[in-house]
């Protein structure tokens, strides 16, 4: 078995939003995604989707989505984004979900030994963020600590956590969010949001034991991150 990773698909959702606006390199960019995880993906593997699935505004215009992710290969664990706004309750969620999907909320799910939680996150504040931005951003922590929780409820062997904003600011500073995570001693904990320029300078890397990845499918050129050797924490 196999852990990978990708973030950003932002698949149509019956409308016409055409990604190459974006820049040349989005054209026809699912079909790069599709090529590359049918060539390394096999049923048995994990493959995590950390947020902005579907510009579809209703989940019923996002299950054409949500199927054709499903068609490919491995069982897949999705995380809501800020574009998602498809992603309403989600027992109504989970009723629709094509078989072999699993859609993450204030829980966590375990997979052959792997145990996957986490939370959407907000923008990192600042002193300048406003009282709505605080409100959402302390709402994101309290439902990160609930999926950990969750977490630590389940048997496994590693712990990975998504979340779809990077979990700490440009300046790769502590936050609520690592203080949060890392004592946990999660093998890795995978984002995206971040396109362009802010990929590029996007924390990568090992930070307090545990292996920080952006998976944003363009800064991946459109090729899943492999997960699957795990890191091993540098704590007891």
């Amino acid at each position: 078995m196999r852990i990978f990773a990708i973030a950003d698909l932002h698949l149509p959702g019956g409308q016409e939003k055409p990604m190459h606006v974006f820049g040349a390199h989005w054209e026809n960019h699912f079909e790069k995604i599709s090529r590359d995880w049918r060539d390394r993906v096999t049923d048995e593997d994990i493959v995590l989707l950390p947020g902005d699935l579907s510009w579809a505004m209703y989940l019923e215009d996002a299950l054409e989505d949500l199927r054709s992710v499903a068609a490919l290969p491995g069982r897949k664990v999705i995380l809501r984004g800020n574009h998602d706004y498809w992603w309403g309750g989600i027992t109504a969620l989970r009723d629709r979900l094509p078989e072999g999907m699993y859609a993450l909320q204030n829980d966590a799910v375990a997979l052959d030994g792997v145990v996957i939680c986490g939370t959407r996150g907000w923008t990192p504040v600042t002193e300048a963020s406003s009282q709505e931005d605080l409100k959402i951003y302390n709402r994101e922590v309290l439902r990160m600590k609930l999926s950990l929780d969750s977490a630590a409820r389940l048997k496994g062997d590693r712990l990975i956590v998504m979340m779809h904003y990077p979990p700490m600011n440009e300046r790769f500073e502590d936050s609520p969010f690592t203080a949060l995570v890392e004592p946990f001693a999660p093998c890795d904990l995978i984002y995206g949001h971040l396109h362009g320029a802010s990929f590029r300078e996007a924390f990568n890397g090992m930070r307090n034991g545990v292996r920080y990845t952006c998976a944003a499918c363009d800064g991946l050129r459109f090729r899943l991150a492999d997960l699957t050797e795990a890191v091993p924490s540098d704590r007891e």
